[in-house]
């Protein structure tokens, strides 16, 4: 515990600096990106030779068992229609999980922030009560710099939009 008159814990999110990183941090996964690297570009140079490479270089090698030669083609063409299958069902599962247009939670959430008083903080005119000073006459915007007179940003309300955007609302004739 820290008392009032000392400054706050390195970890405490009013500390006026960040934490230090921790003193020992361990090397193992330099090692394993090393490996895992390494690994896969001698794997690549091997399915490139296999793939490129006359079946007689092969044979002088001391490899006489090998997949055939169609997998060169096949195995990069299943995984190019793997990915873009990944693709197609990612956006799928996006399209099935947004709502439709009638539906009240494509423009209400539970981040929304509305003022208590709207139309107090929408229709209320401040009028400055106090006389301009002398720098304010000389720059005129001046005197809209005051903290009070931008309002705080709050969600309008998708009654107030429409009210806006498309009229009132009018009854159709019968």
């Amino acid at each position: 515990m820290s008392s009032a008159g000392t400054s706050a814990e390195p970890t405490s999110p009013l500390a006026p600096v960040a934490p230090f990183p921790a003193e020992y941090r361990s090397r193992a996964p330099e090692f394993y990106g090393f490996v895992a690297w390494t690994s896969t570009s001698f794997l690549y140079v091997v399915y490139l030779l296999w793939a490129l490479l006359p079946d007689e270089y092969i044979q002088w090698l001391g490899i006489y068992w090998y997949p055939s030669r169609e997998w060169a083609i096949l195995v990069p063409a299943y995984l190019v229609v793997i990915c873009l299958l990944t693709y197609f069902v990612y956006f799928a599962l996006a399209l099935y999980g947004t709502p439709s247009f009638a539906d009240t939670s494509a423009f209400i959430g539970s981040f929304n922030f509305r003022p208590l008083n709207i139309l107090s903080d929408v229709m209320q005119i401040r009028v400055p009560t106090c006389r301009p000073s002398a720098r304010a006459k000389r720059t005129p915007y001046l005197a809209y710099a005051r903290p009070d007179k931008v309002p705080e940003i709050y969600d309008i309300p998708i009654g107030l939009v429409n009210r806006v955007a498309y009229g009132p609302h009018r009854k159709r004739p019968e």
